[in-house]
C-alpha cells in the first residue's frame, strides 16, 4: 500500500467537526509615519484569504488527494459568505455549515510590510455554540459516519466543543465504530474522554497534566497517565524538532523528526492530523500512520505558512526519492498553487515565463537569468512534448518534458516548473495570477500571451532582449 499512497488516499473520506475560521492576509508597503499619531502607515497593495483552524486540517485531507466532509459554525456576516466562497474554491470538500445570527465568523487579519508582520487583529465569539446548533451538527454528524470511518474533532477553543457536546459525538462515532481522533485544546481532558487518538503537543501535554514535562520518560509517563485517566487508547505527542512519541497504556514508539531545514511550524498539527486520518481511513497501522505523519510534518515545516503537502511530495519523502519533492521544483497544477499561496503570504512578487527549452542553451539561460532578476519567485511554464510537436513539428522535441523539466529544475534561479499541454500558457496565467509577466522582445507587449490579465491586477510584462545566434534551430543545424 505504501507504493501507492495517492491511489489508496483517492479512496478515503474523513469526517472533520471543528472551529473553522478565515485567515486574511493584507500586505503593503510602509515609507512614513502618521502625523497623527507615532504609528507607520501602510498602503495596501494586496490582500488575500484562507481557510483557517479545522479548515486548515481539511485543506490537508485535500491536497493529500482524500475527500473530506467538514462540519462548522459561522456568523451570519459578509466573512461568512467570504467562507462560503473558500469553501466552493475546494474540490472535494463537503463543506455543512451552520450559520449563528448571534456569532461573528472567526478572521485573523495579518498587516504585513517588507515580508514583517506588523499587525494582526482577531475576530472572534468563543462562547458555547447553542442546543440548535448542536442539533443541527448532530443530525449531519451521524448521516456522515455512514460514509467515513474515521472522525477528526479539530478544537481550536472558538466554542464548538463543550464537554456534553464533544461526548456525544465521541459515543456516536464510537457506537458506529469509527476512529475518533482529537487535536485538543485546554486543560480539560474530560471532554475528549473515550477517543481512539489525541494529537497534543509537548506544550499541551504538559498543559494537562499540569507539571513539566523535560525528557522522553516524562512525555511517555504522562501520556499513559491520560489514556489510563480518560478511557483514550493512544496519544500521538507531537515535540517539533524532537519528533514524536506515539503512547498507548503499555507501551511507546519515539519517531526522530524528518525536517531537514525548519522554516515555519505554523499548521504543521494540521497537517500531522490530516495524514493521520487519511492513513488510518486507507487502513494502515496506528504505528505506520504515526510515521507517515511524521514525514508529512517534516516536509509541511519546510514551507513558509500553514502549508499543505500533497500525496507525491509524501510518497517521496517515504521513498527517499527527490524527484518530485520540493527541491526539484517541478509541480502538477494544484500544488504550484499551493506553493504560489505560500509564496504570497510571504509578501513576494511572483514571475512567470514560458518555452520549450528544448537543447537549453546560451539564449534560453539569459532569458530566464533576466526573468528571475524581475521578480522574486520565478515560475516557468513547459510546454509539454505534444504541445512542442503542434508548434514546431514532429521532429520535435529533441529532449523529452522529463528531461527538459529536470534540467530546468537544477537552475538556481528558477523556482517552479508546471508542464502544460495547451498549445499557450493561458489556463496556466488565469490559474496562477502572477504579477510579472516575462517574455522575449520578439514579441510586443500586446502580442504577449495574458498580457491582459497581468495588467489588470496591477501587474507588469518585462520583454528580454534576445542574444543573437542562439536558437535550438541553429543548434541542430550546427550537430547535422
Amino acid at each position: 500500500m505504501l507504493d501507492d499512497l495517492k491511489k489508496h488516499f483517492e479512496n478515503t473520506t474523513v469526517l472533520c467537526i471543528g472551529d473553522v475560521m478565515v485567515d486574511r492576509f493584507v500586505y503593503g508597503k510602509v515609507d512614513r509615519i502618521s502625523p497623527e499619531s507615532p504609528v507607520p502607515v501602510l498602503q495596501i497593495q494586496r490582500n488575500f484569504t484562507v481557510l483557517g483552524g479545522a479548515g486548515n486540517v481539511a485543506r490537508n485531507i485535500l491536497s493529500l488527494g482524500a475527500r473530506c466532509h467538514l462540519l462548522t459554525v459561522s456568523g451570519d456576516d459578509s466573512v461568512a459568505d467570504e467562507l462560503a466562497s473558500l469553501f466552493l474554491q475546494e474540490q472535494k470538500l463537503n463543506a455543512f455549515v451552520v450559520r449563528d445570527t448571534l456569532r461573528s465568523t472567526t478572521c485573523k487579519t495579518r498587516f504585513v510590510s517588507n515580508g514583517q508582520q506588523m499587525l494582526r487583529v482577531d475576530e472572534e465569539v468563543t462562547t458555547p455554540i447553542s442546543e440548535i446548533t448542536q442539533s443541527q451538527l448532530i443530525e449531519e454528524f451521524t448521516k456522515v459516519l455512514e460514509v467515513a470511518k474515521v472522525v477528526i474533532l479539530s478544537d481550536y477553543a472558538k466554542g464548538i466543543f463543550s464537554e456534553e457536546f464533544c461526548q456525544i459525538l465521541i459515543q456516536i462515532a464510537k457506537k458506529a465504530g469509527a476512529f475518533v481522533i482529537v487535536d485538543p485544546k485546554g486543560k480539560n481532558y474530560d471532554r475528549y474522554r473515550g477517543a481512539t487518538l489525541l494529537t497534543p503537543n509537548a506544550k499541551e501535554l504538559a498543559e494537562a497534566v499540569t507539571h513539566p514535562l523535560v525528557t522522553q520518560k516524562d512525555i511517555v509517563s504522562a501520556a499513559q497517565d491520560l489514556c489510563k485517566r480518560y478511557d483514550i487508547s493512544a496519544i500521538l505527542a507531537t515535540q517539533g524538532a524532537g519528533g514524536m512519541t506515539l503512547v498507548t497504556e503499555s507501551e511507546s514508539q519515539h519517531i526522530e523528526t524528518e525536517a531537514k531545514e525548519v522554516f515555519d511550524v505554523s499548521g504543521a498539527g494540521d497537517t500531522v492530523v490530516a495524514t493521520l486520518s487519511i492513513a488510518l481511513a486507507a487502513q494502515l497501522s496506528l504505528g505506520e500512520a504515526a510515521v507517515l505523519a511524521n514525514k508529512a510534518a517534516g516536509i509541511a515545516v519546510g514551507k513558509v505558512g500553514t502549508a499543505t503537502v500533497t500525496s507525491d511530495e509524501l510518497q517521496a519523502v517515504y521513498h527517499h526519492n527527490s524527484l518530485l519533492h520540493d527541491e526539484t521544483k517541478i509541480y502538477n497544477r494544484q500544488t504550484a498553487l499551493d506553493v504560489i499561496k505560500t509564496w504570497r503570504r510571504q509578501g513576494v512578487t511572483i514571475g512567470f515565463t514560458n518555452g520549450c527549452f528544448d537543447l537549453l542553451h546560451l539564449g534560453h539561460l539569459h532569458i530566464l537569468k533576466e526573468a528571475a532578476a524581475a521578480c522574486d519567485r520565478l515560475i516557468v511554464g513547459l510546454n509539454s512534448d505534444a504541445s512542442v510537436r503542434r508548434l514546431k513539428g514532429n521532429s520535435r522535441p529533441i529532449q523529452d518534458e522529463e528531461t527538459r523539466s529536470n534540467i530546468l529544475a537544477a537552475l538556481g534561479f528558477v523556482d517552479a516548473i508546471v508542464i502544460f499541454d495547451e498549445q499557450t500558457p493561458l489556463e496556466l496565467i488565469e490559474l496562477f495570477q502572477p504579477d510579472v509577466l516575462i517574455k522575449g522582445s520578439d514579441y510586443t507587449v500586446d502580442q504577449v500571451v495574458g498580457a491582459p490579465i497581468v495588467q489588470a491586477r496591477g501587474g507588469k510584462v518585462v520583454l528580454v532582449d534576445l542574444m543573437k545566434g542562439h536558437s535550438t534551430t541553429a543548434t541542430v543545424k550546427k550537430m547535422a
